[in-house]
């Protein structure tokens, strides 16, 4: 049993830090495309930016939701057609998607580590701080010069993208305005968030915030993602809007697909 289980979390880990380890032929909606010379990733990143349908025939601003995983081959392609029928259907509110295509995956989406166990996985790691700078400082000013956007914003992301969200969440909580993460890779670091949540919930800024995250089947994930689900229960800060979704029938590689609708519709809508 326990060697079953360390199989298990080889293949969850080794998927997470290289690639999706999913492939799936979603149309590509029409969107476009920019690149940004990063000083704080060093190096350039193509974005990807899908707009609602209204967007060019009204004057309104439009809040924004950033996505890691955001490349043509990742998971842009199937969150934006997603958004396009969840507004079709009058579900949720307009917005305009933003998608950052990987480089280093493992590097950007994860904090420092000092657990040795982490590196045979993402090798080059404590990136993320540097990501988050890029996003802040870089993107989000290049994404409101190129397009109107309202002040509210979002980010989303599964697996090592919901570790980022995550501690994102935890550490620098003003960056977004709601925070959606599916079975987030919470096992980082000898799973500091969870360890430390509650001393990271009390020096919380006095705002309102939204959080939405999930855990699947896999064990390795799912009892941290229960561990924080209940400090939130007692500790949670009175303005945090807070919802976990628990998923034990869903695996690793099925829980994004599985959950992105309703963690969109309760998400987006104000």
């Amino acid at each position: 049993m326990k060697k079953t289980t360390f199989l298990l979390l080889i293949t969850i880990l080794t998927i997470s830090c290289k690639d999706k380890g999913m492939v799936y032929n979603d149309p590509i909606p029409k969107h476009d495309s920019l690149t940004i010379s990063s000083k704080f990733v060093n190096e350039e990143r193509i974005i990807n930016i899908w707009t609602p349908p209204n967007y060019k025939n009204s004057g309104d601003s439009f809040p924004v939701l950033y996505m890691p995983d955001g490349g043509i081959k990742e998971d842009f392609p199937h969150i934006a057609n997603t958004l396009n029928k969840l507004l079709s259907e009058n579900k949720i509110p307009p917005f305009i998607l933003v998608g950052i295509e990987n480089t280093e995956r493992g590097r950007d989406l994860t904090g420092f580590s000092e657990a040795e166990y982490d590196k045979q996985f993402c090798p080059i790691t404590d990136g993320a701080k540097n990501f988050r700078a890029f996003i802040v400082e870089e993107l989000m000013p290049e994404i409101n010069k190129k397009y109107r956007t309202a002040n509210r914003k979002g980010i989303i992301g599964e697996s090592l993208a919901g570790l980022f969200v995550m501690e994102t969440f935890f550490t620098k909580p003003n960056t977004f305005n709601f925070y959606i993460a599916m079975d987030p890779s919470l096992w980082w670091n000898n799973h500091f968030l969870a360890k430390n949540a509650d001393s990271l919930l009390s020096k919380f800024p006095d705002q309102n915030l939204k959080l939405w995250f999930a855990g699947s089947s896999a064990e390795d994930i799912s009892q941290f993602t229960k561990s924080i689900d209940k400090t939130l229960k007692t500790n949670a800060p009175a303005k945090l809007i807070w919802k976990y979704s628990d998923e034990p029938n869903e695996k690793h590689n099925t829980i994004f697909r599985a959950t992105k609708e309703k963690a969109l519709i309760w998400s987006l809508n104000e």
